[in-house]
């Protein structure tokens, strides 16, 4: 399964307040047929996220035999990750991409943690969100 590990912004943009929001999502595509399409547009919304205000890490799993995309990002707080999800391309990516989906689960939790969150307990997460 193809991972693009945990990757922090470049810059002076890098958080240092204690505590963090974290998101993780799984998305399943209903057609093979836009699993790459997809595939290039989640990596034009991690280029994205990654220069947003705010942000403090993303990852991304990509699964394509199975049609799924995991992601994992931390926030300073909720409206930094509102406005990232806001602006473009993520909100057209979304639009696009909403009735081609055959499941999207998502789930946040907060964190007094510095280091990057577990991928394991995220999924662990996400699966719990499902039920």
């Amino acid at each position: 399964m193809p991972t693009l590990p945990w990757t922090t912004p470049s810059g002076d943009s890098h958080h240092r307040a204690p505590g963090a929001l974290v998101m993780a999502s799984r998305f399943e595509m209903k057609r093979w047929r836009d699993v790459p399409g997809f595939f290039l547009a989640s990596l034009r919304v991690r280029d994205q996220m990654l220069k947003s205000p705010g942000v403090i890490g993303v990852s991304l799993i990509t699964r394509p035999l199975r049609r799924t995309f995991f992601t994992l990002s931390a926030w300073s707080d909720r409206s930094a990750l509102d406005a990232a999800v806001a602006a473009q391309p993520h909100a057209a990516t979304m639009a696009r991409f909403r009735t081609r989906m055959a499941d999207s689960v998502f789930t946040f939790w907060e964190t007094a943690e510095p280091s990057p969150p577990d991928w394991a307990d995220a999924v662990r997460r996400l699966d719990e969100t499902a039920v």
